[in-house]
């Protein structure tokens, strides 16, 4: 019976883009780069703002199936080879290197010496290194790796092995590869597979064929080729918002007059894309005060593109900010609207209240959007290997074409703000202060740095902490209200100093052209947001591992977190911008002697229901 392997649209971007390794069905195998997709059979992406900040001509998707049933067999579509290449019987244990022309349409894989033909299943270790490359475990120079050189060479068979398993012993230990080639006899145990062993790299990731391969002294670790660091996709979004002559930097609108008045910045504008930049770059910041992000998006705004990277410069993609004009959009008086951008005004419906804690939570929300139609783009440059600031691989490894493979997601969501006064108030308490340079301590030494600061900014400022903590705890309380699972939701956070934001978008996107169930605008509609706000507050205020969660100094990824774990706030990695780090409830609700931005509204709210359970009944 002939199997079908299912890859959808949406995967092939996140997570099983170009460069992931997947299992499906007992089989493994990985995305190859875009140079290998199908020319003619691609959907087109629109997404002009994000191409121009990302330097490219434009987006495609892989191409779709016909219908759910996908029973079109040799249909294009985004291409996958099988990988590892080393594959293993299960009965008579032989191993044997497959490839392509080993292939037969419809059919898995099949050992050659069993009859009948065993289905053969891929080695469970791979090698890798931080310039992004990865192949095969030399697991002939596996097995006779505790032999001498010379008594290598005297075997001349490197395809005869076996993958044994031992009764007397358990875990690694009991696997070992064994050499079957007529008196040989070779064998070592996995023990100490996991690590560095002094092998090569090849210098080439799978479907690249060997004259792509470059010469790569980086040590090679192996690992599991399900592990975490193998693969660490560097994706970019931004939503669908509408042209507007609105200026899309208002806080900045005086620096960025400065700056085109300056006498350089017509010469910057010219040689934009070449060394000459930073020279014209220092000067006008040294005049004007303002900073790269500023001079980027003049410059996209002026020349229609990203300026080129620099002879010899990293050739790491950067991660252009993308949240001045998405803010902008929100911000505006009369916000525009698009047939993919639809957007209405409302508010919690709390405007005459004046019993808490309905009128304080009212003095703390601003401004409220309900957007009952969003489009988001989302499209991936490359990947790294071994940690997220090693060497990217450009999606398309050839490094000939100038587009990048995309998705376009539909979907809903709930746009919201913080009383501004109320924000630089709390902000300017000392002991707010005090507990966000410790979380900055902790981020100056996190490898992922770079990373992270593309979304705070320069500078940790405690509202990105308050306003990324709020989204990710108002997405666990819409998850219970909205319909949604806490997976289908996503955050955006507005949350730089420097541009004045000070709000949060709480969002779904699905893959299909309907993309949205209309449960979490429904939520955000009076008075239901207000009332989900206080629960969300009060949930927050205890969480099930307190108070060793209240009380802790550091935890999860980089001890990048305080008053933030699994119980209370911690979301799946697709919902969250800053991989789940950065989290801190105390300055939510308050706690550890840190007053929370909603702290008055818990403790009115627990006055009251303790007044209410005082209160006589008649």
């Amino acid at each position: 019976m002939s199997r079908t392997l299912r890859v959808r649209q949406s995967q092939t971007v996140l997570p099983f883009g170009v460069g992931a390794v997947f299992d499906i069905q007992g089989e493994s195998f990985v995305a190859t780069g875009i140079g290998d997709w199908p020319q003619r059979a691609k959907q087109r992406v629109d997404a002009p703002r994000l191409a121009s900040r990302l330097g490219v001509t434009g987006f495609y998707a892989a191409p779709p199936t016909a219908n759910d049933r996908y029973d079109t067999p040799d249909a294009p579509g985004a291409p996958y080879i099988r990988f590892p290449s080393w594959l293993f019987c299960g009965a008579c244990r032989r191993m044997k290197r497959w490839r392509i022309a080993d292939e037969k349409p419809g059919q898995p894989p099949r050992c050659p010496s069993c009859s009948p033909g065993r289905t053969l299943a891929p080695m469970r270790f791979v090698q890798i290194c931080s310039a992004g490359h990865l192949s095969d475990v030399d697991w002939w120079f596996w097995a006779h790796s505790r032999r001498e050189a010379g008594e290598r060479r005297e075997c001349g068979e490197r395809e005869k092995l076996r993958f044994l398993v031992s009764e007397r012993a358990s875990g690694l230990e009991a696997l070992s590869v064994a050499c079957a080639a007529k008196g040989c006899g070779a064998s070592r145990d996995l023990l100490d597979i996991l690590g560095t062993h002094g092998m090569r790299c090849c210098g080439r990731n799978p479907w690249q064929r060997r004259n792509e391969a470059v010469e790569c002294t980086k040590p090679v670790q192996i690992v599991q080729r399900t592990a975490g660091n193998l693969y660490y996709p560097v994706v970019h979004s931004a939503l669908d918002i509408p042209e507007t002559q609105t200026p899309t930097h208002h806080a900045d609108e005086d620096l960025a007059a400065r700056v085109r008045e300056h006498d350089l910045w017509v010469s910057l504008c010219k040689v934009a894309a070449t060394p000459r930049a930073d020279v014209f770059r220092s000067m006008i910041q040294d005049d004007t005060g303002a900073d790269d992000a500023l001079l980027d998006l003049l410059i996209a705004e002026e020349t229609g593109q990203m300026p080129a990277t620099a002879p010899g410069a990293a050739a790491t993609p950067e991660r252009p900010d993308l949240s001045r004009e998405e803010w902008a959009a929100f911000m505006a008086p009369v916000p525009p609207a698009t047939r993919d951008f639809a957007l209405r005004e409302t508010t919690l419906g709390l405007a005459h209240e004046t019993t808490q804690p309905w009128a304080g939570l009212h003095r703390r929300i601003g401004r409220i959007l309900l957007a009952d139609r969003l489009r988001e783009v989302r499209a991936l440059s490359g990947f790294t290997r071994v940690s997220p600031d090693a060497t990217v691989v450009p999606a398309d490894t050839t490094r000939r074409l100038k587009w990048l493979p995309a998705v376009e997601v539909f979907g809903e969501g709930i746009f919201l703000t913080l009383d501004k006064d109320a924000l630089k108030e709390w902000e300017a308490d000392g002991q707010v202060r005090r507990r966000v340079a410790g979380m900055r301590a902790d981020l100056d030494r996190a490898f992922h740095k770079d990373r992270l600061e593309a979304l705070t900014g320069a500078e940790l400022s405690p509202r990105f902490v308050l306003l990324h903590t709020l989204a990710h705890l108002l997405i666990r309380q819409l998850s219970f209200e909205s319909g949604y699972t806490t997976a289908s939701l996503r955050e955006r956070i507005y949350a730089r100093p420097d541009q004045d934001q000070y709000g949060i978008l709480v969002y779904t996107a699905a893959g299909d052209a309907e993309g949205t169930l209309g449960g979490l605008v429904r939520q955000g509609e009076p008075p239901r947001l207000a009332e989900t706000l206080l629960r969300m507050t009060e949930a927050a205020a205890w969480c099930s591992a307190d108070p060793l969660c209240a009380e802790h100094s550091g935890q999860g990824f980089g001890n990048l977190n305080r008053a933030a774990c699994h119980a209370c706030a911690l979301l799946p990695e697709t919902s969250c911008e800053a991989g789940n780090t950065l989290l801190d409830r105390a300055l939510v609700v308050g706690g550890e002697h840190v007053p929370g931005y909603f702290e008055p509204i818990v403790t009115a709210a627990r006055a009251e229901a303790a007044a209410a359970v005082e209160q006589p009944t008649s």
